[in-house]
């Protein structure tokens, strides 16, 4: 397959002409903003997205929305699926907010990774449920300042493995971390660094949906953020790791393939954003259905192709070493 060109560079998502999909004003009870939702498949074929709603506290929750065809008519729940508790977890304090739904094939359940903010910053937390109606807490997983993060859907040599994106001294970096039972965590490596300099993705990297399989290996589609002199700009970049060996990068691409265009993208509550926490995969094993956060306000929706975005990481890929500079492109 051969992604489409325009104005001289390939496009590899397209935008729903429906967009926004959601909004605040779909939603059965007060709500502020509706945006950054978490997304699966259910057995049945529905399409569910678990979205985070913000109130006008500030405050988030998440809240599930489920379609048949994925684009429209949409039963959203009458009342929050999942609400902060900060009684009991209180890392909770100040809400919850951007899930990204993996399905562990071992526990036949689905993993909700999402980022649980208090008086410490955000934090992983992670809950586990087979109907998205009762969850079994498993509380703060990496502490804080930590976000970004998705479970790969079965083990890897024994392990669980989490991609997540702490922040340090050092930067804001992709990483990946290990653990038997997905309460106690190990074997932490970085596998995706910000780059350095005037690149799109200079300033911090962090994970968007969760990987996704495919038969070269695990493709992951990023953000990237670069300060400008009107605030802060998010894109998506693709990178490939190994299937048996998801810390090891095979190919990562030099520029970004989406950023924020439309209207809705460009203008909201945070301008210039395009974040993404969850796809679904067609019927022919290939379409990406990318959920995506508009400007912190609304949901959108853009297709794209798995067999394009392997195809376009060949051309305009390289291989990553994460301690040697990284050249542009002459």
């Amino acid at each position: 397959m051969t992604a489409v060109v325009d104005r001289g560079f390939d496009v590899l998502f397209t935008r729903h002409p429906g967009n926004p999909i959601l909004r605040a004003a779909d939603w059965p009870y007060p709500a502020h903003t509706v945006f950054n939702p978490g997304a699966t498949l259910l057995r049945d074929g529905t399409t569910l997205l678990l979205c985070r709603v913000e109130d006008r506290r500030g405050l988030s929750h998440l809240c599930a929305a489920r379609s048949v065809n994925g684009v429209d008519n949409w039963a959203i729940d009458a009342k929050p699926t999942l609400w902060p508790d900060p009684a009991n977890y209180p890392e909770e304090l100040w809400g919850i907010e951007d899930p990204r739904i993996t399905f562990l094939e071992d526990l036949n359940k689905y993993a909700v990774a999402y980022t649980a903010f208090s008086h410490s910053g955000p934090g992983v937390a992670l809950a586990l449920t087979s109907d998205f109606v009762s969850f079994e807490r498993c509380g703060l997983i990496m502490q804080p300042d930590d976000k970004d993060a998705a479970l790969l859907p079965r083990k890897i040599d024994g392990n669980y493995a989490l991609i997540h994106r702490p922040t340090a001294d050092s930067g804001a970096h992709i990483w990946m971390s290990l653990s038997p039972d997905l309460h106690n965590w190990g074997g932490h490596k970085q596998i995706l660094p910000a780059r350095k300099g005037g690149w799109w993705d200079a300033n911090k990297v962090g994970l968007s949906p969760p990987l996704i399989e495919t038969p070269r290996g695990w493709l992951m589609i990023y953000h990237g953020v670069r300060n400008t002199a009107s605030g802060s700009l998010y894109r998506l970049g693709l990178a490939l790791f190994a299937t048996n060996q998801p810390d090891h990068c095979l190919l990562r691409g030099d520029s970004w393939v989406f950023g924020p265009e439309a209207d809705y993208e460009r203008q909201g509550d945070v301008g210039n954003v395009a974040f993404p926490c969850g796809f679904t995969i067609g019927t022919d094993g290939d379409t990406i259905n990318l959920y995506y956060g508009a400007a912190d306000t609304s949901i959108a929706l853009a297709t794209g192709s798995i067999a394009q975005c392997l195809a376009w990481l060949d051309v305009h890929g390289r291989p990553m070493h994460p301690d040697a500079e990284i050249k542009a492109v002459e």
